[in-house]
């Protein structure tokens, strides 16, 4: 097995925020129960961060430490989390007050609401010298693994996908743009990835220019880094890879996920990376990775129907998961076509019912 210690890990996760009767509400004074709690750019979502972690083990503690300290001040509020990836039923979001949020209405225009519906879990993992691109390209080629933790098939009540969250982002928000939210190809080097954080931004000015924005007000919330979305991104500021494509979960499927994701990176030091072909598969002495077009066939059945898909269980088994070591929220919630707002309220209570005992059951293991 991969030795992933030297490959650093940390998390950022999403949640909603509800009240005892399952209602959106803020978190209030939820931001100040832990280091790494946040606001989001939406009133009822929470973000819960961790540092960078060498271990499962260590990431494991800093991510229940962390949630177990904001759901102690939770109870005392009478709050709860919920770690699905859209709210199940809700008409309309409200948003919290920016200049960075105005651009974005303005630029992406309407379907810029879609995204307000969405919570979802974000992957940093320390680039390793020499072996950045490989590391990027990977995870490129890893994308239909958001079908592992897809966590909510609905969007305002009805069944979207198995990915509800992915399909609004990649389909739906960002249609207008899809350069700036889809997945993006491979790349040859660093460069390569500077020119299109490049041109993206150039497209952003100009289409910001096109909604009446001058470029100062662009210039003052944005730079080439933070102005796309695209799910797999270098981070110089960081110095990590990040995967932004999974939805929130559970914590342990997160940090299953984390982990799987640290193993393969690992690998890297070890294997030839190569782009061949539409099947892919991963070795201790090869990671093949399919070309693009194959693997944006994954992505859309892993959104579309998720671990159902037999080629998408298939693939991601051949690339080093174990998809049957994972259960989807999603799978467990997609019975009815249609949700009432009460059942989506009950639906929330009863998953924040789920998150506090994953949370309580490990901050017991971590005890004894």
């Amino acid at each position: 097995m991969t030795d992933a210690s030297h490959v650093r890990r940390s998390v950022e996760v999403e949640y909603w925020v509800v009240d005892t009767d399952g209602a959106l509400v803020e978190p209030g004074e939820l931001v100040d129960a832990s280091p790494g709690a946040e606001r989001e750019f939406v009133e009822p979502m929470l973000e819960i961060k961790t540092t960078p972690c060498s271990t499962t083990a260590e990431l494991r503690a800093e991510l229940v430490d962390r949630l177990g300290a904001v759901l102690d001040r939770a109870d005392e509020l009478g709050k709860r989390l919920v770690p699905l990836a859209t709210p199940i039923h809700e008409d309309e979001i409200a948003e919290i007050t920016s200049e960075r949020t105005r651009v974005q209405n303005e630029v992406v225009g309407e379907d810029f609401q879609y995204v307000r519906h969405c919570a979802g879990t974000h992957v940093h993992l320390e680039q390793q010298p020499g072996q950045t691109i490989d590391q990027y390209n990977t995870l490129v080629a890893l994308d239909p693994a958001l079908a592992l933790v897809n966590s909510s098939p609905y969007f305002r009540g009805r069944r979207l996908a198995a990915g509800a969250r992915s399909k609004l982002y990649r389909w739906m928000a960002y249609d207008s743009v899809p350069h700036q939210g889809r997945l993006w190809r491979y790349i040859s080097d660093r460069e390569d990835w500077t020119r299109r954080l490049e041109r993206r931004y150039e497209d952003f000015l100009t289409a910001a220019r096109e909604a009446g924005i001058n470029r100062e007000a662009v210039h003052a919330d944005f730079d080439p880094e933070s102005t796309v979305w695209t799910p797999v991104q270098l981070r110089e500021r960081f110095g990590t890879v990040e995967w932004r494509s999974p939805d929130t979960a559970l914590p342990s499927q997160v940090i299953q996920l984390a982990d799987d994701l640290a193993d393969i990176v690992a690998n890297i030091e070890t294997a030839e990376v190569r782009i061949e072909g539409n099947r892919g598969r991963r070795t201790d002495t090869e990671i093949v990775l399919p070309e693009f077009d194959a693997v944006i066939e994954y992505v859309n059945a892993a959104i579309r129907d998720g671990l159902r898909a037999d080629p998408v269980r298939a693939y991601l088994d051949r690339m080093g998961f174990d998809p049957d070591g994972y259960d989807p929220l999603t799978t467990q919630l997609e019975q009815q076509h249609v949700v009432s707002p009460s059942a989506a309220r009950n639906l929330r209570l009863e998953y924040a019912d789920r998150l506090e005992a994953d949370v309580r059951s490990r901050t017991s293991l971590k005890a004894d």
